[in-house]
């Protein structure tokens, strides 16, 4: 084993030879690896970005779970109101990894102002109401508060201010019609906007204004313990599917849950394809590698013939001599490895950190800049992954060295 280190040293520094042929290929195929590991990262932290960043918008809007009465029959609109006295309710003990469980209705609704309207579904929200995660999507003004007693604040996206050529500390009236008869004379409220928001989704930047739900409660004649529909947060995304089911058997016969990967399953039929794109160009990246890397140890193996034939001459076995370019392949590998994460890392850090690449047509992709997120298991997985498969793609040119004769090899020029 001492032998075959001490010629791993020699055929690293290359210091048997005053001339290596082989000293531009092995830089190639170092280059390549670096490329390929930043191709990879890249690829992994913005696919990945983009994924939890749609997720967490949609989730925002609708939580993760939504608890409602068969009656609504899935309508956007709260028709038939929820109890809030639920053994749920306001702590969620019934199934474990619920982070938030929150009371909300829906009423639809136009704006008028008095050069032109706009439709909207007015969302009324309480003092359970978790306003964190729009803390990062708010533009102008400050979040509603509806601790005290009823008011008129509200929050508006800023899509639909610039369509309403409204703008923070401005009021507007807004009609509802009346659900047990259409014909009468709908509801109307007189609400002031004191925040805007631009989450990016124009699907809901279109349409959702945020109310007071007792606004809702009371144009709908409901009591005061009677909401819409409950907003259901998950600690774990991946958890979904499971954590569904497990609350629809929890929950009395006269309650249904409803997922948003069911209720939105067009975006995430979508998202869902970013993992196949991912895994393509991981694919293509380390095949790439690995072919440099097939034609760096060939060239190794051709330019060291003679000490190959010497070795075996001594009695050296052939394992022990593939394993010595297989420990050189490895550190070359490790060096392209070290130079791709420390270009790579360093652009996600400056992306992430300043932003400064956005998209063309952030309205296709519910986000204005390319959101990034990669953690250290990711990082490390990646970098053993393409150590072992280029070491595997490896083995059948380290091969030939089983083929080279002693007596010819002495012999080669």
């Amino acid at each position: 084993m001492n032998l075959e280190l001490f010629i791993a040293k020699r055929l690293i520094t290359g210091k048997e030879h005053k001339i290596s042929i082989s000293a531009p290929i092995i830089k190639i195929a170092i280059t390549a690896i670096a490329i390929g590991i930043v191709m990879m990262l890249i690829a992994i932290a913005t696919g990945v970005g983009l994924k939890h960043k749609i997720r967490e918008k949609v989730a925002a809007f609708n939580g993760h779970i939504q608890i409602s009465n068969y009656d609504n029959n899935a309508s956007e609109v709260s028709v038939v109101p929820v109890s809030l006295e639920q053994e749920f309710y306001p702590d969620f003990d019934i199934a474990e990894g619920i982070d938030h469980v929150q009371a909300v209705a829906t009423k639809g609704g136009i704006i008028r102002t008095e050069d032109t309207f706009e439709g909207m579904l007015a969302k009324g929200v309480g003092t359970d109401y978790n306003w964190t995660v729009f803390e990062e999507y708010l533009v102008d003004g400050r979040l509603p508060s509806y601790t005290g007693k009823l008011n008129d604040e509200v929050l508006v996206s800023r899509l639909m201010a610039n369509r309403l050529q409204l703008k923070v500390g401005d009021s507007f009236f807004s009609f509802f019609l009346k659900e047990d008869d259409p014909s009468k004379v709908p509801n109307n409220r007189r609400f002031k906007i004191v925040g805007i928001y631009d989450s990016g989704f124009e699907e809901f930047d279109a349409t959702y204004v945020f109310v007071d739900i007792r606004h809702i409660q009371r144009m709908n004649k409901w009591k005061a313990n009677q909401i819409g529909n409950f907003e259901v947060f998950l600690s774990d995304f991946d958890e979904m599917e499971a954590k569904t089911n497990e609350i629809y058997g929890k929950t009395i016969s006269s309650l249904d849950t409803q997922n948003i990967k069911s209720k939105y399953f067009r975006i995430f039929e979508w998202i869902g394809l970013f993992d196949f794109n991912i895994a393509l160009i991981i694919g293509i990246m380390v095949i790439v590698g690995g072919i440099n890397m097939i034609t760096a140890l060939l060239v190794l193996i051709l330019e060291r013939t003679q000490m190959i034939g010497v070795l075996k001459a001594l009695g050296s076995e052939n394992w022990s001599i593939r394993k010595v370019f297989l420990y050189n392949a490895a550190y070359l590998i490790s060096i392209g490895l070290f130079w791709g994460n420390l270009i790579g890392l360093s652009l996600l850090y400056v992306q992430h950190r300043y932003r400064l690449f956005k998209f063309p047509n952030p309205e296709e992709y519910y986000i204005e800049y390319i959101p990034i997120f990669i953690d250290v298991p990711t990082v490390i997985m990646l970098n053993l992954g393409v150590m072992l498969l280029c070491l595997l793609m490896l083995l059948i040119p380290s091969y030939i060295i089983t083929k080279i004769s002693p007596v010819k090899a002495m012999k080669f020029e």
